[in-house]
């Protein structure tokens, strides 16, 4: 049995979760609005203030599925309540960035501005010019737009500099210099 999909989901309080029909699960809380349809495969139940999900068979990929169904709801849950943020630092020289409208503005080392629309459902805050803070309901759309900025300049794997995750560890390489000892 998979031990994730098991466990049962608390449902919080001034959190509304209906299932529909065909296993469409929509929850609402104190920030928002989530629908997600699920395997049909797969049965959701809502009972005691708790969600189980349960699988037909003991095949590997309904284990799979299994897990996955009830880690996506508890998500979706804690989206709604507390909601999820990712921080990105902007790492060089001359590297900075301020939100201007639906747009963020970032400078990274290119002859121009690198101008990124923000997606609606996701805010985008600056902390000082360094350090970007992505924040939003939707767990997988808030790292995909943390993806996507990521995107714009990787770190660099010589000097470092470019965008990244706060709190990553990049292993630097040696340049060549090292070599003509």
């Amino acid at each position: 049995m998979s031990r994730i999909g098991k466990k049962p989901i608390p449902i919080p309080q001034g959190v509304d979760v209906n299932i529909d029909g065909n296993n469409t699960v929509t929850v609402k809380g104190p920030l928002g609005q989530l629908s997600y349809t699920f395997h049909p495969s797969m049965k959701i139940l809502k009972e005691d203030n708790q969600i189980r999900v349960e699988r037909p068979s003991d095949e590997p990929f309904m284990r799979a599925l299994h897990g996955t169904t009830r880690a996506l709801i508890a998500n979706m849950i804690e989206g709604v309540t507390k909601g999820f943020t990712v921080e990105l630092e902007l790492v060089g020289i001359g590297y900075r960035g301020q939100v201007k409208g639906n747009n963020l503005e970032l400078q990274l080392g290119y002859s121009h501005p690198v101008i990124y629309p923000i997606p609606e459902d996701i805010k985008i805050t600056m902390e000082g010019n360094t350090v970007i803070k992505v924040s939003g309901i939707d767990k997988q759309k808030v790292g995909q737009v943390a993806a996507e900025i990521r995107a714009l300049r990787k770190p660099d794997p010589y000097k470092g500099k470019g965008v990244r995750y706060r709190g990553e560890q990049l292993k630097l390489k040696p340049g060549k210099s090292i070599g003509k000892k």
